[in-house]
């Protein structure tokens, strides 16, 4: 694999923090280092690059942002675990950018959330479906509150993802829903039915416990069309959000061109 350096000036010696990368690459693509593993100390690392300990952390801080590297209060610094997580800030500018619409979003999860859904109603392991029902049982919990509510909701769809043994999807999910997240805390005060949302999120579950593929593609399918039509009309003008197209049939007639 490669890891692209941090943007430096141009040198004919390699910068003292991409040395850090470099060397950390290395140690990953030969297999020295592998997910779950703590890197050395800071001092024996930074003398085994050649750097200053500052210099290490910069290159350490750049890893652990590409979701590399992971610290532990106490414990130490750990090559990343689990599914990959990448960076939300480039998805994030480029939503600010190009403002990216609600219909937008929800095509790209449908893409990506209802095949992740399949797979993982053919792969998922006994501990990630008790993930899922975690987090079902954590939205009927917080029917009532609706900041709560949205979180377990979001991890939900992350349980899913990651229930799809493919780390892909689970990365791509994961960038998609922080996006989601941010947006929607905005909005979420307003919604009028999360124990509607907690039932379809259930049906999406109870698809994935029973292992059939199609009716957790078709139950996540459903889910989303809801979803997408509850944000909707949780949006209003000012609050950061877009507001709702207004239905088909509110729209005027289309005027016929004459011949």
């Amino acid at each position: 694999m490669t890891l692209s350096a941090p943007p430096t000036r141009k040198t004919d010696e390699p910068p003292a923090a991409q040395r850090v990368v470099s060397h950390i690459e290395s140690l990953i693509v030969s297999g020295r280092l592998r997910p779950g593993d703590r890197l050395p100390p800071e001092r024996e690392l930074a003398q085994q690059i050649g750097v200053s300990r500052p210099t290490l952390r910069t290159g350490l801080r750049w890893l652990a942002a590409s979701g590399i590297l992971q610290s532990r209060h106490g414990s130490g610094t750990y090559i990343t675990d689990g599914p990959p997580r990448l960076a939300t800030g480039p998805l994030s500018i480029m939503a600010a950018l190009h403002g990216f619409t609600r219909d937008e979003m929800f095509e790209a999860r449908r893409v990506l959330e209802v095949g992740a859904a399949g797979l993982a109603a053919e792969r998922a392991a006994g501990e990630e479906i008790a993930a899922m029902a975690d987090e079902v049982a954590g939205m009927f919990a917080y029917v009532e509150e609706p900041q709560p509510f949205l979180w377990h909701d979001v991890r939900f769809h992350r349980a899913v993802a990651a229930a799809s043994h493919n780390p892909v999807l689970a990365a791509l999910v994961e960038m998609v829903s922080t996006l989601v997240y941010e947006r929607r805390k905005l909005t979420v005060e307003r919604a009028t039915d999360l124990r509607e949302s907690a039932e379809m999120h259930r049906r999406v579950y109870d698809a994935v416990r029973d292992r059939d593929a199609d009716r957790a593609r078709r139950e996540m399918s459903d889910h989303l069309d809801l979803a997408r039509m509850a944000q909707a009309s949780e949006e209003v003008p000012g609050d950061g959000s877009r507001p709702p197209a207004p239905p088909p049939e509110a729209l005027p007639p289309r005027r016929r061109r004459a011949p």
